[in-house]
């Protein structure tokens, strides 16, 4: 009986020795993968598992379970980040691993640019992904502008698309606003130049539009009506009267404008002076891009919040003072 416990012992600490050098040998020996330099991209929200599927399935990894076990015991599986990578050819298992949680592998970085955001705010937003500085960032953004169907913007306020972004690292504002602008190009609708004209104004001129419907409409299905608020407004000469556009003004964010903003003397002050402001006050999305080029046909020419994600409009200043009276109690 002490024979067979003795054989019985040696072969398990033989299959552990046997265990612990294939972990070996897979996890910090065999460098057969990648076999050439394999670029890889995780997506956002990708588990662990997933990740581990996909290095599989390019080729960077050769021993799947070894990889997990390793990040396991190391306790690193929560610690990789989504976004673009590069592999050297021939690295162990674990160089694999290493190389994702250090970030060395990184040449881009997942960033997602929320609907509205000002030129500051997505600034902000890349410097919080240790892209750069938001002071870099934003100082290209107001300090350099495009080309949009012959017309010359200002800066690029408006034309940053929001939108999810693989930023290379290491950050480049230049090359950030390449990729956003590229995208609102895209974004435009195919006959941009020709709405533009029959509305009564130039790309950039709709696209600052676009971003008061932005930042003013909560519902979609409410964007082309407000955007067609705007226009019957600018056509009859009446000020534009848009809170977003003073707060863009303002040094910081206010979530209530007061009686003193409204004397703010600024171009951006719509209450104060006629016209569309000198440039977009934030970056729109393509809904509120799509309804200021085709905004919807109405009388009305004022709106005010119903405290339900809508807005109650009117045809007369009567009317608007009744729903103002009614919401704004």
């Amino acid at each position: 009986m002490r024979e067979y416990i003795r054989i019985g012992a040696i072969a398990l600490g033989t299959g552990i020795a046997l265990l612990a050098l294939a972990v070996a040998w897979t996890g910090f020996w065999d460098r057969s993968a990648p076999a050439t330099a394999r670029t890889v991209v995780i997506p956002q929200g990708a588990t662990f598992a997933q990740i581990t599927a996909t290095l599989r399935k390019e080729g960077v990894i050769a021993h799947p379970l070894t990889f997990r076990l390793i990040a396991q015991v190391t306790g690193t599986q929560t610690r990789v980040e989504a976004g673009e990578y590069v592999f050297p050819a021939h690295q162990s298992t674990s160089e694999v691993l290493r190389r994702l949680v250090e970030g060395r592998a990184q040449i881009a970085r997942w960033v997602t640019i929320p609907e509205g955001f000002t030129a500051a705010e997505i600034a902000q937003a890349l410097a919080s992904h240790g892209l750069g500085s938001a002071t870099a960032y934003r100082s290209w953004f107001m300090n350099h502008s495009i080309d949009l169907y012959g017309t010359r913007t200002r800066n690029l306020e408006g034309y940053l698309f929001p939108d999810t972004y693989l930023i290379p690292v290491p950050g480049s504002p230049q090359e950030a606003a390449r990729i956003m602008v590229d995208q609102f190009r895209r974004e435009l609708p195919s006959d941009a130049e020709a709405r533009a004209r029959r509305l009564g104004y130039t790309v950039p001129q709709v696209i600052t539009i676009a971003s008061l419907v932005e930042r003013e409409a909560k519902a979609d299905d409410e964007r082309a009506l407000m955007a067609g608020v705007y226009y019957n407004r600018l056509k009859r000469g009446m000020p534009l009267q848009v809170d977003a556009s003073i707060e863009y003004a303002l040094p910081r964010h206010e979530a209530v404008i007061t009686r003193a903003d409204l004397a703010l003397d600024s171009p951006y002050n719509t209450y104060r002076y006629r016209g569309l402001p000198p440039t977009p006050i934030a970056n729109p999305g393509r809904a509120s891009i799509m309804a200021a080029f085709y905004p919807r046909k109405s009388d009305f020419l004022y709106y005010v919040y119903k405290g339900d994600g809508h807005h109650a409009f009117a045809r007369t200043y009567e009317e608007h003072s009744a729903n103002v009276a009614r919401y704004l109690k």
